[in-house]
């Protein structure tokens, strides 16, 4: 009787091993591909595994998944230099004249700015983040839910490079396009005439924020089904995460310029219609944006401001991830991000996290564009809005002002 249990635990455990290795090594996209080459020097960093490093106590299934991770990156190795070289080539070609005139590229190198002390810079951001994270006094919604807590539906902004182990959460209007084509480039994601993109800049707009492209979180349980939690817990314990914010005010002026002030058919449709029905008072309005811009009728930085305050909003959907809070979007009191970027220091800290990552020489990060949205056009934007509108807006993204070290906008504030 004890052989019979015995042998069938063995078939068992037998079919678990086979199992978990046809997921490891024979998936094409996924954890195959694990070439972790990166060397991030993180300061005091508790996360933060190195590769060959004894892991933290985990549950089981996630303790024998690490070593089995850990065990493939001996047959893996960095991208061959005769690659590394068509990479550096590729990254230097110059935009195109089209692109440059529409989007504004700025390619000037900067030498005239003082350089920023960017590990210390490091260190402030993300103790600011964790002070608060841990800080019981100060609270917001989800703050306290666990990683296990988070739908995979919420988990669609994390996109995840096997080949170099890194994981980025892009959010809209901080420079995630450009982004998206720097993981595109580094995962090689994506092929052009059966070549992967070597050069950010070359890969279509179109192509960027086609959700197929990218590997994210929310696609784990399709491709791992219940292994995908486990699996996304080592890698956020194994990789190296980063994510770039930005004046949580000033984002919203520049997702209202890009999505309201240019005709844009999906937005005018799910959003500009609503709008200005419910806060203009419009009726009968044309199907087109365009019939509505030669009409003049355009949304409002007030009906926007409406909108977003209306409670009936998040009733009827969440927040458009063009204007959803940076908490919201990438779970930092959750996910210990190894490197916090900001859009106003975009170039810089661009070129040092690709230096940390070590993967500087294989492509640089696009030019910033000379058109930016400033700071400095806040008060001109809220200057009509009500002071108690003001005041509740602060209220809704004052965990991104908080978290991310953004002074609260006193002057908005107060009479």
């Amino acid at each position: 009787m004890t052989k019979a249990r015995l042998l069938r635990l063995s078939v068992v455990l037998v079919s678990i091993f086979m199992i978990l290795l046809i997921i490891v090594y024979w998936d094409n996209v996924g954890t195959a591909h694990f070439y972790l080459h990166t060397s991030f020097s993180r300061p005091r960093s508790p996360g933060a595994i190195a590769a060959g490093e004894d892991w933290e106590a985990l549950p089981d299934v996630d303790e024998f998944l690490a070593k089995l991770l850990s065990s493939s990156l001996k047959h893996n190795s960095s991208i061959p230099r005769k690659t590394e070289q068509l990479l550096v080539q590729g990254s230097n070609k110059p935009v195109s004249n089209l692109e440059e005139n529409v989007r504004g590229y700025d390619w000037s190198t900067h030498k005239d700015r003082t350089s920023l002390d960017q590990e210390k810079l490091q260190v402030e951001r993300q103790r600011t983040l964790r002070e608060f994270c841990a800080n019981s006094s100060f609270t917001f919604p989800t703050k306290e839910r666990s990683f296990d807590d988070i739908p995979n539906y919420e988990l669609n902004h994390l996109i995840v490079d096997d080949r170099h182990g890194v994981i980025y959460c892009y959010v809209p209007k901080v420079a995630c396009t450009n982004w998206k084509r720097v993981m595109i480039v580094l995962s090689e994601s994506l092929l052009d005439q059966g070549v992967p993109y070597r050069n950010p800049l070359d890969i279509p707009r179109e192509h960027v924020h086609n959700t197929s492209t990218h590997l994210t979180f929310n696609k784990f349980w399709r491709r791992y089904g219940k292994f995908s939690r486990h699996l996304m817990k080592i890698k956020l314990k194994k990789y190296t995460k980063f994510l770039f914010v930005r004046d949580p005010f000033v984002r919203l002026i520049s997702a209202f310029r890009s999505k309201f002030e240019l005709e844009n058919e999906d937005f005018y449709r799910r959003f500009a219609i609503p709008m200005l029905k419910l806060y203009s008072n419009h009726t009968n309005l044309p199907t087109s944006v365009s019939e509505a811009f030669g009409a003049g009728l355009k949304v409002s930085f007030s009906d926007f401001i409406q909108y977003l305050l209306d409670p009936r909003t998040e009733k009827m959907a969440p927040f458009n991830e063009h204007w959803r809070q940076v908490y919201r979007l990438c779970h930092p009191c959750q996910i210990d991000y190894d490197f916090i970027g900001k859009l106003e220091t975009l170039d810089e800290d661009a070129a040092y996290l690709l230096q940390l990552l070590k993967v500087d020489r294989l492509l640089r990060f696009p030019p910033s564009y000379r058109n930016r949205t400033a700071s400095s056009w806040e008060d001109n934007w809220f200057a009509k809005i009500p002071l108690a509108w003001r005041q509740q807006l602060y209220k809704l993204y004052e965990a991104d002002f908080v978290l991310f070290g953004y002074p609260k906008p006193e002057n908005l504030l107060k009479d």
